[in-house]
């Protein structure tokens, strides 16, 4: 069931073909093997260990591999700061991934700040459980939401989105946070749970975004109608870069399999799973998820030459004996599209 979700291009791989030409020149283009691809955006959570945010990391304090191949950091933030895109000095080689448009050949190591919001910011969609699990404390619950939007900083846009069997696009992305705030009050709680058929839907619509985007669930209890399993979501998640932070509540936690659903999802993206003993740590838990967007290092690249057209594998390391200490939280890897 996994392969019929998995509808971003994430790369295309093709051997040119020769119009014309001496044999020699049409057997050199053939040896040769150009890749298109999309730029891989990696989001990267820095802790101590006593989970303190670490700030202040520079692009060449971090290790990028893809199926451990060596892969060279295109452009770098750090929260809400602009982007940086890192220059290279080496020109680019007939068979390595084409050059970023608009970056010169050759030119100095120093990084240079796009003055586009293109990548800047994020793009945050709250997906909002308005299932019939909610009727208790559901005025709690659009407080605390209501709560988390008013603080985000640095966020370009938002969205609300209600699920309970079907979704609901309450408030396509915007960046009028009233808007937003009016929404929240407009929902009312209803019908059955299918959480992940309406997550996927959300995964979709942030798939064809660019720059950090992240999904914020608020969830009261066990997924019981959909007819999508959780991996699918998350390994389209993956695949189209998009963050997946999980608020539970005691309901979901009556049942030790969505708790453990719910932590393996969120991890696997990037994100964490929350659950929640009363609206408190309901608000908590959002605060939590603000900061943790606030503090997000984001790196991209265009992969190097890679023969694995399927499920490639993403590891970040820190440079240096001094930042092993540290502890990364990001996604593992992405899937590419499936070749005939």
């Amino acid at each position: 069931m996994a392969k019929q979700y998995h509808l971003l291009l994430l790369c295309l791989i093709s051997l040119p073909i020769s119009s014309g030409g001496t044999a020699a020149s049409a057997q050199e283009d053939a040896s040769r093997i150009h890749v298109n691809v999309v730029l891989v955006q990696v989001n990267v959570a820095v802790t101590d260990r006593n989970g303190n945010y670490v700030s202040g990391l520079r692009p060449e304090d971090f290790v990028v591999t893809e199926d451990n191949i060596s892969e060279k950091i295109s452009t770098f933030d750090e929260g809400s700061e602009p982007t940086r895109r890192l220059i290279m000095s080496e020109s680019t080689s007939d068979n390595s991934v084409p050059a970023d448009p608009g970056k010169p050949d050759s030119a100095s190591s120093d990084p240079v700040r796009i003055p586009t919001s293109q990548y800047a910011g994020a793009n945050v969609f709250i997906l909002f459980d308005t299932s019939n699990y909610m009727y208790k404390e559901f005025v709690f619950a659009q407080d605390a939401i209501a709560d988390f939007v008013r603080s985000l900083e640095g966020v370009n846009q938002v969205a609300l989105y209600s699920y309970s069997r079907n979704l609901s696009r309450v408030a396509t992305l915007t960046s009028d946070r009233s808007k937003i705030l009016r929404s929240v009050r407009s929902t009312v709680a209803g019908d059955d749970e299918a959480l992940y058929n309406c997550l996927l839907l959300t995964v979709k619509d942030a798939a064809h975004l660019t720059g950090r985007k992240a999904i914020v669930v608020f969830s009261n209890g066990p997924d019981n109608a959909s007819l999508v399993p959780p991996e699918d979501v998350a390994e389209l998640a993956q695949s189209t870069g998009t963050i997946i932070y999980m608020i539970s509540t005691q309901e979901a936690q009556k049942e030790p399999i969505s708790s453990a659903v719910f932590e393996r999802v969120s991890k696997a993206t990037g994100g964490k799973a929350y659950f929640s003993r009363n609206w408190r740590d309901q608000k908590q838990a959002f605060a939590s998820i603000r900061d943790d967007l606030a503090h997000l290092y984001t790196l991209s690249y265009y992969p190097q030459p890679n023969p694995n057209r399927g499920w490639r594998a993403i590891n970040v390391k820190l440079a240096g004996k001094n930042l092993q200490k540290y502890h990364l939280r990001t996604r593992v890897g992405y899937r590419l599209l499936n070749q005939p």
